[in-house]
């Protein structure tokens, strides 16, 4: 294993973020190659954690020469985000110089060469030579995953629907339980970015790409058993792809979770300000028209609390985790098996 810093400029003189870089030298160079990020939004941790527990088994895997292909790992991909604390509350989503999610505006290139994206030398803030940066390390590999989580929810994964079902391995190998295709842009997100520079490939090369922003649960899920499941299945999807040789584990099986296009979700914006009381949990299965949660808008008022009913059957995905909301805030997703009459393409959430 070998271990390198890279350093983005700041935006000031003496102003510098860093982050360590692992890498897995392969020994067979037509093997597939894997890269995997976390914590691009930088208080998002368990895929920071899941990465921690999954380096002993790649590096018993070293020792045992089974790497066949290379694996670089960023555990924690977003050195400005992980130092930015407003009012002693910690802010990793967005930047705070120019307001802009960590995980949008990334530069699209139409082929998988990296001399097409900006120079360090290039006028651009901090997070943009972050993303640039990013990109050089990722673009070329086989796998990229970009491991985030969302509020309160169950692993799912976001993939492109030009790879799909061809990465259906990928999520039985995860453990899962759900997954939503996209189409179309999605504010050139890291994904989008990846899986741009192949869209005009054939489908053999298509096929052999597994890219995909990986949901781990919730933001508070960050535990030692859950870390060392999840690095499980890591590694299982890596030895499912030819990145690393395992005899002692089988093929992965059918995956049998929730499909779904991203039309089909509905978010379930907030009829009303306030406290949240939620009816279901992440995971369930609902009815038309059964309550999901009551908003107390007016608390000890007769008058005081508003339902907020399935507008179709479906399934749980997530659910946010502060319980107070302002009226027009999403409480949840629930996964359908229709479009929903609130549609968003290519992205859920700012």
């Amino acid at each position: 294993m070998n271990k390198t810093i890279e350093r983005i400029t700041g935006d000031t003189i003496g102003v510098a973020y860093e982050f360590p870089v692992f890498r897995f030298e392969g020994s067979d160079k037509a093997a597939p190659t894997a890269y995997l990020q976390a914590a691009l939004h930088a208080g998002e941790l368990p895929g920071t954690v899941a990465i921690d527990a999954l380096m002993p088994m790649l590096e018993k895997a070293e020792r045992e020469s089974r790497i066949k292909g290379g694996i670089t790992l960023i555990p924690w991909a977003n050195p400005i985000g992980r130092a930015q604390y407003h009012f002693g509350e910690h802010e990793g989503r967005f930047h705070l110089g120019t307001r802009t999610n960590f995980n949008r505006d990334f530069p699209l290139i139409d082929r998988p060469d990296t001399s097409l994206l900006p120079s360090d030398q290039a006028t651009m803030s901090t997070d943009e030579r972050l993303k640039a940066r990013l990109l050089k390390l990722s673009i070329g590999h086989d796998i990229v995953l970009d491991l985030h989580c969302d509020d309160e929810g169950v692993a799912y994964l976001y993939i492109p629907a030009v790879l799909w079902p061809a990465m259906e391995d990928c999520a039985a190998a995860m453990g899962v339980q759900a997954v939503l295709l996209w189409g179309g842009a999605s504010g050139s997100a890291f994904e989008e970015a990846s899986v741009h520079p192949y869209l005009a490939a054939d489908k053999a090369k298509l096929n052999r790409l597994a890219i995909t922003t990986v949901e781990y649960r919730g933001i508070l899920d960050v535990d030692g058993a859950t870390a060392a499941s999840d690095a499980q299945g890591l590694y299982r999807l890596l030895v499912a792809r030819g990145v690393i040789e395992d005899s002692t584990l089988g093929t992965p099986r059918r995956f049998d979770g929730v499909v779904a296009p991203l039309e089909n979700i509905d978010m379930m914006p907030a009829p009303r300000g306030g406290a949240i009381l939620y009816d279901v949990r992440p995971g369930e299965y609902v009815e038309e028209g059964q309550r999901l949660a009551t908003i107390v808008h007016a608390p000890g008022e007769t008058d005081g609390r508003t339902p907020v009913l399935a507008p179709q059957a479906g399934y749980i995905l997530t659910r946010r985790s502060r319980r107070i909301a302002r009226q027009g805030e999403d409480l949840l997703k629930l996964v359908g098996s229709k479009r929903s009459d609130d549609a968003r393409s290519g992205t859920l959430e700012d």
